[in-house]
């Protein structure tokens, strides 16, 4: 191993040393007013005196991105998908982690390979891999909350049939039902004692749950609302169709689950066989990118990438059935 060798690895490792603690500052800021309402939340006193009256000092990068996307559409559209993921983030914050994560995985990159190609092939997958992440955080999340919204819908068509009003039926679903749907319902209840419509909270819920379910439930609550009727009797016949729903989901995904997978693997064979010719017989892949032969390959690669992600869009998009 010469000295270029060694220069590289280490440059390599301090800058991963410095993303990463650049990384645990970004994420690891909260804000004085986030902590204070979470302890008013739980019940506890709010103390503005010694150290936690201080304001944590910010990160320079994250307050500067964060006054010049303040008020843009974009920041709005993060921030909506950071709430919809349950990530504790700011937009700024996210903005920085998508730039860390572009460098980390170029310098990953070019440690492995040593070829500024990889590394330009690296930055590109570091700019997807957080937005990935918290698509599928999101993701994750409203299919728990759909699974439990047929038991949140019986709790309270309960409590309105035993004499409860409304506030409380809703006050019982956010102590006795499991994460999220209780964290979300539980917002909801505070925003109502705090003296904010009803209307405006679950306005406020849906735009942290984008779900056609919980869209149907508000809708019919404020239609209730406006017109009269019995509430429970309308709640019981929604959650007897989105329980119907979910079996019948559950049901195709069971019937399209080998499409799926076999799409995965499809699509993962020519990366790994690949990243394995890379790893045997280096000077093989190289060929694509050598200066007699890079005008015919790259194109070759290009393509070939094009058409397996293609047939990957493709194949999930056939065994995606709405229901």
């Amino acid at each position: 191993m010469n000295s270029q060798t060694v220069l590289i690895i280490g440059g390599g490792l301090g800058l991963l040393l410095l993303v990463v603690g650049l990384a645990m500052t970004f994420l690891g800021e909260r804000s004085v007013v986030e902590e204070r309402l979470g302890r008013y939340a739980e019940g506890q006193v709010v103390s503005t005196s010694g150290a936690e009256a201080k304001k944590p000092r910010g990160s320079i990068i994250a307050d500067y991105l964060e006054r010049a996307g303040e008020g843009s559409d974009l920041f709005a559209n993060i921030s909506r998908d950071l709430a919809r993921a349950d990530l504790k983030l700011r937009p700024a914050e996210y903005v920085a982690v998508i730039v860390i994560s572009i460098f980390a995985f170029g310098v990953i990159g070019f440690i492995i390979s040593y070829s500024m190609i990889f590394a330009f092939v690296g930055m590109i997958v570091g700019a997807f891999v957080p937005r990935m992440y918290v698509k599928r955080q999101e993701k994750g999340r409203l299919k728990k909350f759909d699974n439990q919204l047929s038991d949140m819908l019986n709790l309270t068509v309960n409590g309105l049939r035993a004499g409860f009003s409304t506030l409380q039926a809703l006050e019982a679903v956010s102590r006795e039902l499991p994460p999220p749907i209780n964290d979300e319902f539980h917002r909801v209840v505070q925003e109502m004692q705090l003296g904010i419509p009803m209307e405006d909270a679950l306005d406020h819920l849906l735009r942290r749950i984008n779900s056609e379910d919980l869209d149907l439930v508000i809708t019919a609550i404020n239609v209730q609302r406006e017109v009269g009727g019995n509430l429970a009797e309308i709640l019981d016949s929604i959650s007897f169709t989105i329980r119907e729903r979910v079996r019948i989901k559950g049901e195709i995904a069971a019937l399209t689950a080998q499409g799926s997978a076999t799409a995965w693997v499809i699509s993962a064979m020519p990366v790994i066989l690949t990243a394995l010719l890379f790893l045997i017989n280096r000077d093989y892949i190289m060929q694509f990118f050598n200066p007699e032969t890079r005008s015919c390959g790259i194109p070759l690669i290009t393509l070939a990438a094009i058409m397996v992600i293609t047939g990957f869009i493709a194949t999930q998009k056939i065994v995606d059935i709405d229901i």
